[in-house]
């Protein structure tokens, strides 16, 4: 596992970007004004709750550098569980994983994954680059359109494997922007789709925090059987809200983040 938390964030964000070109269009987009680096609120990783790569698993690679478990969440109709995890030293990004609770899925979903999983190494859930480490298998487009129809999240970590799934523009830290209304308005401005599952904004001040997301790229994978273009990776923007004792909230709102899964969906 990795010894310095900075390097592996380098590491997750040149992966993301590999098959999110459009992020470097974002940074270039509000970042132009901006004094200092954007600040990345939080990255999200999916996974499945199986004893291999269980959301524990994952999150290991996190504990092992100072994180510290911090809320839970239930998805009871995408069927997941989700943790978010913080790092003493706030200026870290906070991380949230999900999992597919696959005793709730069908059979057919249930034996595909697991036979997925189980061709990955025991080794490699515990190496420095697990967390953006792609598959470690081949499916064929058959498989990933039959996922698909049960499950969208099933079916992108099929085609993509381990890495971040988004990381987040922290709009508190914007320069030149104040709302997350002023930063869709250039987004769209400047070509980008944004997922209106649920409206372009999730959330309210009163909930203590706003997210809004582009819709994935769509960018070439390589299946066991032919190349196809399907949605990779996003970017979201949330805007945090001080509570009732002055701080920031710091945590997730489950409405909000169940309609943000959707920014991965096939279009």
């Amino acid at each position: 596992m990795h010894t310095d938390v900075k390097v592996l964030f380098a590491n997750l964000w040149q992966d993301y970007v590999a098959v999110t070109p459009s992020a470097k269009n974002v940074h270039r987009l509000l970042g132009s004004s901006q004094q200092q680096d954007i600040i990345n609120d939080h990255i999200a990783l999916r996974t499945f709750n199986l004893e291999k790569v269980g959301l524990e698993k994952l999150a290991a690679h996190f504990k092992a550098l100072g994180y510290e478990e911090c809320g839970e969440y239930h998805f009871e109709a995408k069927k997941l569980y989700a943790k978010h995890y913080e790092h003493p030293d706030r200026s870290l990004p906070k991380v949230f994983i999900s999992e597919l609770l696959l005793d709730k899925c069908s059979d057919y979903l249930r034996e595909t994954i697991t036979a997925l999983v189980e061709q990955i190494p025991a080794e490699a859930v515990t190496a420095d680059n697990f967390l953006y480490s792609g598959t470690h298998w081949q499916v064929s487009q058959a498989t990933y359109e039959k996922l698909l129809a049960e499950s969208e999240y099933a079916a992108w970590v099929s085609a993509w494997g381990y890495r971040a799934n988004h990381f987040t523009v922290s709009v508190n830290d914007l320069e030149s922007y104040d709302s997350l209304e002023q930063v869709n308005s250039a987004l769209k401005q400047a070509g980008f789709l944004l997922n209106t599952s649920g409206g372009e904004i999730k959330g309210t001040p009163e909930v203590y925090l706003e997210q809004t997301s582009t819709l994935a790229d769509l960018h070439t994978v390589q299946f066991s059987d032919c190349s196809a273009t399907i949605p990779s990776c996003f970017y979201e923007f949330a805007r945090r809200y001080p509570m009732s004792n002055g701080m920031l909230y710091t945590g997730f709102v489950a409405a909000s983040a169940d309609k943000i899964f959707e920014s991965t969906n096939a279009r």
